[in-house]
């Protein structure tokens, strides 16, 4: 067996994962650790060792998959993920790039590539995505008929919260979430338009009962296709093995027989 192929067996080997992923979530106390002042004061010097030895952890798993995968490491959009986000953390946060430090934290996004059960929810996601263009346009264009009617029903009143077609939009988007919706907003319109629940109540019922249960069915769908795949997958690597296996069985049968 090459050397490529070794190292390529130790990085898919659940141990090799198991204890990047403690890397992983080691490295989130510690970002979390210099988050507070006094513990910094203490031992700030050995936070940063231990933040530096994480890092070049990470480095050297990347290094070893770059290395034991070559032209395919690019083919798999989870090695891209964890490419960038290393990235991220190796570029020096000098004055100009001292944000740089707060995104370090997305180190801890890399437990969704290490954690199966992470990944398919991601994936799921992420397939649901053009089913969701859709029940998006159809909540853009909800809102914008909204905003237009808010805006010319309740601007005189309340400029504040619908004097222009943003805020508006702004205000409605609250009333969608349910955030102080009653006696934020409604009750207060309600006292001077009696009848404007007329138009609240519906466009609550559209959009908050009705449009995001689409988004939520839509990502629910997509998660079980993406279970779905992943176990007709094992579903063949099982089976692909039995032939493998049974094929040198027959072989060795044949052997015999010959010898006899």
């Amino acid at each position: 067996m090459s050397l490529r192929a070794r190292l390529n067996d130790l990085i898919e080997h659940r141990h090799f994962k198991s204890f990047i992923l403690c890397v992983i979530l080691f490295n989130a106390v510690i970002l979390g650790v210099e988050t507070s002042a006094p513990v910094m004061d203490r031992i700030g010097g050995l936070v940063h060792v231990l933040d530096k030895i994480c890092l070049a952890i990470f480095v050297v798993e990347l290094a070893l998959k770059i290395f034991a995968q070559r032209r395919d490491f690019p083919k798999d959009g989870w090695n891209i993920f964890d490419f960038v986000i290393v990235a991220v953390a190796l570029v020096p946060a000098a004055q100009g790039l001292s944000v740089l430090r707060a995104l370090r934290i997305l180190r801890v996004l890399r437990v969704v590539s290490v954690a199966p059960t992470l990944r398919r929810v991601v994936e799921g996601l992420i397939n649901a995505l053009p089913g969701m263009g859709s029940v998006f346009l159809l909540m853009g264009l909800v809102f914008y008929i909204g905003a237009v009617m808010a805006t010319k029903l309740f601007a005189g009143a309340f400029p504040d919260w619908f004097g222009t077609l943003g805020r508006s939009l702004y205000s409605l988007f609250q009333i969608m979430t349910l955030e102080s919706w009653s006696m934020g907003i409604v009750r207060p319109v309600m006292e001077v338009y009696p009848y404007a629940w007329m138009f609240f109540v519906p466009f609550i019922l559209v959009t908050t009962f009705v449009v995001v249960n689409l988004v939520v069915g839509l990502v629910v769908n997509s998660m079980q296709d993406a279970h779905h795949v992943e176990a007709d997958a094992r579903t063949d690597n099982y089976r692909d093995e039995v032939l493998s296996r049974l094929d040198e069985i027959e072989k060795l049968l044949r052997k015999n027989k010959q010898s006899d």
